[in-house]
């Protein structure tokens, strides 16, 4: 239980390294050292002399394809050889020429090869194409796999041929040539015309990619066109839009037109209403009302009847 708990702790430990090394690196120097690393750690003596042999990289540099060969320095300046996109014609120099040599092909991928631009001045261009490296470094039983040297490949009599056909995947207008990118150790970039349709032409080893020059802004672009559109829209939307308000605002004044109105028109009804109500109210004040005739009866009087005589 305690030992597999302690094999536990020291994978997670391992994939929490690898995982902050991947993060940690920033320039292209350093990839390489880390590239190199671990293709050393995973060197077979038994790898045959000539055979290709693929470098599994942790998850964390997905992207990345590293394939490495060992040579005898004589067999490969008399014959050259193929290592993938890379083609070392015949003559090819190796310095210092130890017993063997140990090549690296790197692709970094589309990923990883963004490391170059903030490595390197790429301002106005754009790569159309992974970054393809070619290092080497001495192999054999006097070999330090801790710090292996690294030795220098130089072209002989015919030049080391760099094909990019089956690695540019990354669209680019049409009659548009790219150019060779050869990148510098200090830190300069060179450009060049390939030789042929995405084949580069080089010296020695290195790092290398395909570039086109970044379109400017143009009234006829794509990107303008859909500027263009998108404008026409906001225009129609907005004169829409206002229209709308327009007639709606014109709506809301006439409905508050004829409520006003309504309003009035019941004020002033109820007005004559009442005014009617008063005046027939004044008009009943006014009138007299019939008196009421009453009957005294009284008890007649008996009156003596005395005759008059004149004297």
């Amino acid at each position: 239980m305690g030992f597999l708990l302690s094999f536990s702790l020291i994978t997670l430990l391992s994939l929490a390294s690898i995982r902050n090394e991947a993060q940690g690196i920033k320039s292209a120097r350093l990839l390489d050292l880390v590239i190199r690393d671990y293709t050393f750690k995973s060197y077979d003596i038994n790898n045959k002399t000539g055979m290709i042999h693929t470098v599994h990289l942790p998850a964390n540099f997905s992207g990345i394809e590293v394939d490495t060969v060992k040579f005898r320095c004589g067999s490969l300046r008399r014959y050259g050889a193929q290592v993938k996109e890379f083609h070392l014609g015949i003559g090819v120099i190796v310095e210092p020429c130890v017993q063997r040599v140990m090549v690296i092909r790197q692709n970094l991928g589309h990923n990883w090869s963004s490391i170059y631009y903030a490595c390197f001045d790429l301002s106005g261009y754009q790569l159309v194409s992974p970054i393809l490296g070619l290092l080497a470094y001495n192999d054999g039983s006097d070999v330090n796999f801790s710090n292996p040297v690294e030795l220098g490949i130089h072209a002989g009599e015919k030049p080391i041929t760099i094909d990019f056909t089956n690695t540019t995947s990354i669209a680019h207008p049409s009659g548009i040539r790219p150019l060779c990118a050869s990148f510098e150790n200090d830190g300069k970039v060179k450009l060049k015309t390939p030789a042929s349709h995405n084949i580069c032409v080089v010296t020695r080893r290195g790092h290398y990619g395909l570039v086109i020059e970044s379109p400017p802004p143009s009234a006829g672009a794509p990107g303008q066109a859909r500027k263009k559109i998108s404008l026409w829209k906001v225009v129609v939307g907005s004169t829409v839009g206002t229209a709308l308000g327009v007639l709606l605002l014109g709506l809301l004044l006439v409905a508050m037109f004829v409520n006003v109105k309504k309003k009035a028109k019941m004020e002033e009804m109820e007005r004559r209403a009442y005014e009617e109500e008063a005046l027939q109210v004044s008009m009943v004040g006014h009138v007299r009302a019939p008196t009421a005739t009453v009957t005294r009866t009284t008890p007649a009087i008996e009156h003596e009847y005395i005759p008059y005589h004149p004297s």
